[in-house]
């Protein structure tokens, strides 16, 4: 019982940390949110990711939550052509741009810890009927694991974010960009090929890199 609670504490402890260093990127010029014309590109749900990965989808969703809140702030304060869509008091927001605010970027550390724990277990089954008993080799499932879920973390951020947009504030959106509403979806999957395939695929990196110290870590710790 009092090992249960210890491992509680430094989980709680843990995602404070996390939660500090979402404020800090959400808050330090170009750090987490880099302010584009069309759309804020952001490096902020990496640390939900690695935090989802370290502490499980509760503490995953959580931490998404600290990040939309964050989104919330920043474009109420900190104005964009798209801020009305993350933020009901600038012009033209309303109730739904906090469900595009919260709603992806919680299930973000959701998707991430399941897919981290999802393609870990897929790996353990192949090995088995592989036959590999050689526990060197369950290193390397971080090693498709991580990546994985930094990649799946991202995807869900944008896909979601930008399909929302478009379902919510379609024509306010198209008339903020300047295009016309017929072509505004073609316009937004640019904006997911040019601005979310490479967040997904730096999240994947860093992710790999940073959690799998972390991970080596937690093994320590907890």
């Amino acid at each position: 019982m009092n090992q249960t609670r210890s491992q509680k504490t430094r989980a709680m402890v843990l995602a404070g940390i996390f939660s500090a260093i979402i404020l800090v990127m959400a808050f330090v010029p170009y750090m987490g949110y880099i302010n584009l014309v069309a759309i804020k590109a952001t490096t902020i749900h990496i640390p939900v990711i690695i935090g989802a990965i370290l502490l499980g989808p509760k503490y995953g969703a959580f931490l998404g939550f600290v990040f939309g809140l964050t989104s919330l702030i920043n474009n109420t304060y900190n104005f964009s052509l798209s801020s009305f869509v993350f933020s009901p008091f600038v012009a033209n927001g309303g109730f739904q741009s906090l469900i595009i605010c919260f709603v992806p970027r919680i299930l973000v550390g959701v998707t991430a810890a399941y897919t981290y724990k999802g393609v870990n277990a897929l790996a353990r089954i192949f090995a088995k009927e592989a036959g590999s008993g050689n526990p060197e080799k369950g290193k390397f499932r971080d090693f498709i694991a991580l990546p994985a879920a930094g990649l799946i973390g991202s995807i869900t951020n944008t896909i979601l974010v930008m399909n929302l947009i478009y379902f919510l504030f379609g024509q306010s959106y198209a008339a903020a960009q300047n295009v016309a509403f017929n072509t505004l979806y073609s316009f937004i999957l640019g904006i997911i090929f040019t601005n979310g395939i490479p967040e997904a695929l730096v999240a994947a990196v860093l992710t790999t890199v940073i959690g799998k110290v972390l991970l080596s870590m937690k093994k320590r710790l907890f």
